[in-house]
């Protein structure tokens, strides 16, 4: 009786033991499936499952990127499991999800629907070589067969998946990617400001073009839906708007003119210029763009008028003087008692926030900010140092063809009597083809010496951005880590802007072959 009590414990303990070893090599997987394929993944690299967001396009990175998503403040590269394993592309419904997986930095992969989580003993797991599956086997890093009502789920090594499909990122490390926000950061374009040139920033009323010096120009922003009026204001006086917690004072340019007032549009701009220590916006009917005018082609207004244009400080002939544009002077627009009075009222309540702020602030190093010039490509924003870009003009009916150019080289125009080579940033960033527009501009950089310009689809705005805001952009490859190394994530805009660093427009084989370009 004694013995067999004692077998019976003897047997109940291996049985716990036994029972113990399965559970501790138990493990946990999420199940889902792309196509008509039934995959898993390891629990442990995965951070959580959402909805799949909308998405910023990203040039130059691979094509199974769908794009960058903001996430709870984050960037979240997103990418496509179905291109990934060569499916059939479809629309993403009710169920698709992304699964967030952390493999040194959070990606989301897209899966059509997320099945279950499964414990899964690992004595359950088989190797791989005894199948062709119909994906790559080489990312497949075992088969779990008979579970879950499943004949066969392939488990998804992704470190392999991300080694293969994004090999910068996988190869790159956060002391790399610091460094490259470090150097990103220090790249601004220097140059010597040019005694004989004015630099201008133009733009329309009622069809006749006028001119700010880009001195006096502290930024562009576009108008906000909320203007708050001011009681008893002149007419030309809109109200003020919140601009990054400050109040700002609007005017209108049309009624201080006395032209007919019409309601603001997609090309509607506030051009934002310094009076003394304040700040006041202007709203134009369009922003054209940067222009440099040689300081011989500038005369001042004829005496007999200057009285009656006391507004207008100088005017310049451009295109030989077919085209004129009317400089203001800032001081001489913003003399009326009315303006003044709405700079008071604003900076009054200005100060009071920033007394108020200077209570909570801890050092006050917040107000670091970058000025960014922001251009679109498609739907997508772009930003580059405003010291970067020497100029704005307009595409030309008509690119000059210039034998024997560079195949890059749309064509070249005549820039004030120099040659100015101009390229596609459609092109240069694989981005499909469109039409040439009214709205496109081309943007003028200055790269090792070498004066280029590059057509983009339209300039939106100069942009104050704070630097707590930007960081580094995901490294998708290698080409887009240089030339897209950095992105201002506007969390509260809900705005995400690609920041081109331009000394990686161009290689350099590509400004060798430039220079034969210019005039010998």
């Amino acid at each position: 009786m004694t013995t067999e009590t004692l077998e019976q414990r003897q047997d109940s303990r291996e049985t716990d033991a036994a029972r113990e070893k399965s559970d501790s090599d138990a493990r946990q997987f999420v199940t889902f499936i792309v196509g008509d394929e039934v995959f898993a993944v390891d629990m442990a690299p995965v951070q959580e499952i959402i909805r799949v967001p909308e998405v910023v396009k990203v040039p130059l990175a691979p094509r199974t990127l769908d794009g960058l998503a903001n996430l709870r403040g984050k960037v979240l590269p997103i990418i496509s499991l179905r291109r990934i394993f060569g499916f059939e592309e479809r629309a993403n419904d009710d169920a698709t999800r992304a699964v967030v997986i952390d493999q040194g930095q959070p990606l989301g992969f897209v899966v059509d629907r997320v099945v279950s989580v499964l414990g899964v003993d690992s004595r359950q797991i088989e190797d791989t070589g005894a199948i062709s599956a119909t994906v790559n086997s080489e990312l497949v890093s075992g088969l779990i067969k008979d579970v879950g009502g499943h004949a066969m789920i392939m488990v998804l090594d992704f470190g392999k998946l991300i080694a293969s499909e994004f090999a910068d990122v996988a190869a790159t490390s956060r002391g790399n990617a610091g460094a490259a926000l470090e150097t990103a950061q220090h790249t601004a374009m220097e140059q010597e400001p040019v005694s004989d040139e004015l630099q201008l920033v133009s733009f329309e009323v009622e069809h006749q073009e006028y001119a700010i010096s880009i001195d006096d120009v502290q930024e562009i922003v576009q108008v906000p839906d909320l203007i708050v009026h001011m009681p008893h204001s002149e007419s030309h006086v809109l109200g003020v708007m919140t601009l990054r917690n400050r109040l700002l004072p609007l005017v209108s340019l049309r009624r201080m003119f006395g032209l007919p007032t019409r309601d603001a549009d997609e090309n509607s701009r506030i051009v934002v210029v310094s009076l003394g220590t304040a700040s006041v916006g202007v709203v134009m009917d369009s922003v054209n763009e940067v222009l440099r005018v040689a300081r011989c082609d500038v005369d001042a207004v004829p005496s007999l008028l200057a009285r009656d244009l006391s507004d207008i400080e100088q005017i310049c002939r451009l295109d030989g003087g077919k085209r004129l544009v009317s400089i203001l002077s800032v001081a001489n627009m913003f003399r009326h008692s009315a303006i003044k009075e709405a700079l008071t009222t604003a900076n009054t309540m200005n100060n009071q926030r920033e007394r108020d702020a200077a209570k909570d602030a801890d050092d006050g190093t917040n107000d670091d900010e970058e000025q960014v010039v922001v251009f679109r490509l498609g739907k997508e924003e772009f930003g580059v140092p405003i010291d970067a870009v020497q100029e704005i003009v307009r595409v030309p009916e008509q690119l000059t063809h210039v034998p024997k150019a560079p195949p890059f080289v749309e064509g070249v125009i005549n820039l004030r009597g120099a040659v100015l080579p101009v390229m596609d940033l459609r092109r240069r960033l694989g981005l499909e083809q469109v039409e040439r527009s009214d709205r496109q501009r081309i943007m003028v950089f200055l790269i090792e010496g070498m004066r280029t310009g590059f057509i983009v689809d339209s300039v939106v705005e100069v942009l104050k951005v704070h630097k707590s805001t930007i960081e580094p952009a995901p490294l998708l490859s290698g080409e887009q880590s240089a030339l897209l190394a950095r992105m201002a994530n506007l969390e509260k805009e809900k705005r995400m802007v690609q920041l081109i660093d331009p000394c990686h427009l161009v290689e350099k084989r590509e400004l060798e072959a430039l220079a034969q370009l210019a005039p010998k």
